[in-house]
């Protein structure tokens, strides 16, 4: 890898936490986490609901500040929001004035590499299956078929970082499977750093580099396990079974009070 295009993302002493509205108490979300990942890697992040996950998501896409601590790329601290770090919420975020060929090819667009790209667009339509969906709009589409124009939108502009947020969450267990390939695809063409949030541990196993286990209250990283396992994986393998057993016998364990 050109070492110039390499990005370190640093999580040092990150503490996070959120007054609740109308009373006199506070959430403590994150507490003192250090982490530290860089180009090449995808993170992928489990745990229990409330072990703040997505706080880490949005601490490093700069929509959120620590409340103790820095989050830094390349020693720089993140302050606000960047096209370099490209994000997907559970949710599609999609323009509903734009149609589907429109909100995908809009990150090229604002870009001004619209017109020298436009065959991405359509391999896009084509990997999500809706090149017969070009034309219509975000109210027309079911919730699994938006997210899947979100997620893609955000792949095509090949961002330094890229975070996902439960991206495939609405999508049925076919579809599924077949993004995950294609994210890991596109990312080990760019080979950025892709940081993940999901629920599913074969998911975080398939994809990720590594795994990041956290618990909840506060939430903290309780085991980070790299995954020595070459691509394309084997969901079946006994090494897989073992990282699946392995991360769940963490996550019962953090469990038991």
């Amino acid at each position: 890898m050109d070492d110039r295009s390499n990005v370190v993302l640093k999580l040092n002493g990150v503490s996070k936490s959120f007054a609740k509205v109308e009373q006199d108490e506070v959430t403590h979300a994150l507490d003192h986490v250090d982490l530290e990942m860089e180009s090449g890697e995808f993170i992928s992040l489990v745990g229990p609901s409330g072990c703040g996950k997505s706080t880490v998501l949005r601490l490093v896409a700069g929509l959120i500040r620590p409340t103790l601590g820095s989050v830094t790329v390349n020693e720089n601290e993140v302050d606000g929001p960047s096209p370099q770090r490209g994000m997907v919420f559970q949710k599609s975020t999609l323009f509903p004035w734009l149609t589907v060929e429109k909100n995908i090819a809009f990150p090229l667009k604002a870009q001004g590499k619209l017109k020298e790209n436009e065959d991405k667009v359509e391999h896009m339509l084509d990997v999500i299956g809706l090149r017969h969906f070009r034309n219509d709009y975000p109210g027309q589409l079911s919730g699994g078929m938006a997210q899947r124009v979100a997620l893609v939108r955000t792949l095509i502009s090949q961002p330094q970082i890229l975070l996902l947020d439960e991206p495939l969450g609405a999508l049925d267990a076919f579809t599924r499977m077949n993004m995950q390939d294609e994210i890991l695809s596109m990312w080990r063409e760019k080979r950025q750093l892709a940081l993940m949030v999901t629920h599913d541990v074969d998911e975080a196993i398939y994809m990720g580099t590594r795994v990041i286990v956290m618990d909840a209250n506060p939430g903290r990283i309780i085991a980070d396990i790299r995954i020595e396992e070459d691509f394309p994986r084997n969901r079946s393998s006994q090494g897989f079974i073992a990282y699946r057993n392995m991360i769940l016998n963490r996550l019962h364990f953090a469990g038991e009070k």
